[in-house]
């Protein structure tokens, strides 16, 4: 038991340095030119929230291999071999909720301040923005705390009624083997067990405050996985395969390529045209409803004009080696084929489980739970490798949802990420949402794979007190994510069936007499 704790310290630490190693190459390769060595401290703090939230998730399974260190053992109280794993989950959520509130805030005040002040003005003003956000959430939080922080637990009241006992009655009472059948013959000695089944109360506790900020982080950031997640589930397998469809068959001869390119110059010029003809109407003060709509078709269009461009290169590939430049464009789709089947797998996998166990009561079958134990029995951690992989598929889906519905929400937009276009900004706001998210993706599989996942520290943390705090019960008493999260995937499903095969279409010419019709 020994050397299998130590083996968890070593497999955790070389995850998280392999994690660290791979959010620094994410920031290298999708960072803005406008960037390059400058903008450390919101580097720093990009590559480490993406760290948090990805081993946030990755813990969960690490929490699982750390319970079966003490399989031997009673209770996994009487094991002093294993992680401080329940420590280390509050540690992360108050990491997590400390970064969300307060450190990126001060980190896009602070680079979206004017370059032509100070450093000290920069700052200056930064703490002051952020502190007001800071306090601003904690008066919600602080007053909701105050008014329904509160656990009401749903219990069974027993009452019965005692009777003196003599010796020679204790000896007829413990020869009947059935209590019923004893108390019926003392007429009250095991009343209690007729008690009708809706004989019920409610046990109140308050709740401590550290988990109530992590309840109300979990519930915001399940109303956004369940759109997010839905969506990204059906769309990142999908997006990988159609991807393979669409791709380019053949290279282009260079008269192709100059005729396309002149093309794409010309569909710039004319939505640079009603960029700044937007941009007139801003400035005289016309800023309606209509305006805000055609600013957002503007945008999309720049976004269909950055991909067309990218088809183009792939088309006619430059360079000192272009015949190596198209071989590796085809094993990439290719490549795009195998992980977009593999994943349509994992998903079509995700949604039954979470129908036949989650949804439906009681569950049909435990699918997947059943499936860890028996890979687990096969050999040692291959169920916990395979747990931990649907755990992050779908933190994976949780950001592709993000990156393909966020941008045409009318709530708010979305910073699009690009590839080599992506300003700190943007990154530190899509970080800021993946934090959000990362506790209701842990309490998903949690409660998902609740029976893999029993006695571990999280379903403490996640079980009964977030489950019956006062004013959100019912949205998991009624399964309102989960409903919400297979609603959303069947949707984004039925439209990928009616309109994802459909070829490329060819772009036409954008003016303001088409943004007014």
């Amino acid at each position: 038991m020994s050397d299998f704790s130590v083996f968890l310290i070593v497999l955790a630490v070389i995850i998280s340095v392999l994690v660290v190693v791979i959010n620094i190459y994410v920031l290298i390769n999708y960072q803005h030119p406008d960037d390059r060595n400058q903008a450390y401290f919101p580097k720093f703090i990009v590559v480490f929230g993406l760290t948090v939230a990805q081993l946030s998730i990755l813990m969960l399974p690490l929490d699982v291999a750390n319970r079966n260190a003490c399989q031997s053992q009673v209770v996994n109280g009487a094991c002093n071999l294993t992680l401080p794993m329940k420590e280390l989950w509050y540690a992360i959520y108050i990491v997590d909720a400390v970064l969300v509130f307060l450190v990126i805030p001060f980190t896009v005040f602070f680079y979206e301040a004017d370059q032509e002040k100070t450093a000290t003005q920069r700052i200056t003003s930064a703490l002051l923005w952020s502190g007001a956000t800071a306090v601003v959430f904690g008066l919600i939080l602080g007053i909701c705390y105050g008014l329904v922080g509160y656990v009401d637990y749903p219990v069974r009241r027993l009452v019965s009624s005692t009777v003196p006992i003599s010796i020679d009655s204790f000896s007829r009472l413990s020869q009947t083997t059935p209590c019923f059948d004893a108390g019926r013959a003392q007429g009250v000695a095991c009343d209690a067990l007729q008690a009708p089944s809706y004989t019920g109360e409610t046990w109140t506790i308050r709740t401590t405050f550290p988990v109530y900020v992590i309840a109300i982080t979990t519930i915001v950031g399940s109303v956004l996985f369940s759109i997010f997640g839905g969506i990204g589930i059906m769309c990142l397998p999908l997006d990988m395969i159609f991807a393979f469809l669409r791709r380019p068959t053949a290279v282009i001869s260079r008269s192709e390529y100059i005729k396309e390119a002149t093309d794409l110059a010309k569909r710039s010029k004319d939505i640079r045209d009603v960029a700044l003809a937007l941009q007139r109407e801003e400035r005289s003060g016309n800023k309606g409803r209509n305006w805000r709509k055609n600013v957002r078709r503007v945008e999309r269009e720049l976004l269909l004009l950055e991909e067309d461009e990218t088809y183009l290169t792939e088309m006619y590939p430059q360079g000192e080696q272009p015949e190596a430049l198209w071989i590796f464009t085809v094993l990439r789709y290719f490549g795009n084929l195998f992980f977009g089947l593999i994943g349509i797998v994992a998903s079509i996998a995700w949604i039954i489980h979470i129908i036949i166990y989650v949804l439906i009561k009681p569950p049909l079958s435990q699918f997947l739970n059943q499936a860890f134990v028996k890979l687990d029995e096969a050999w040692g951690l291959l169920g916990t490798v395979a747990f931990a992989a649907f755990c992050f598929y779908l933190f994976l889906c949780l950001m592709a949802g993000e990156m393909k519905a966020g941008f045409n929400l009318l709530i708010f937009t979305i910073h699009p990420m690009k590839s080599g276009k992506t300003l700190m900004n943007s990154f530190l706001f899509n970080v800021a949402l993946i934090l959000l998210c990362s506790s209701s993706v842990i309490l998903f599989c949690q409660s998902a794979f609740a029976v893999y996942a029993q006695e571990t520290a999280v379903s403490e943390i996640f079980g009964q007190q977030l489950q019956n705090l006062r004013g959100i019960k019912y949205l998991f008493r009624f399964n309102i994510f989960p409903i919400a999260f297979v609603v959303f995937a069947l949707l984004t499903l039925f439209w990928y069936l009616a309109f994802g095969w459909r070829k490329r279409k060819v772009r036409r010419k954008m003016t303001m007499a088409d943004l007014n019709t």
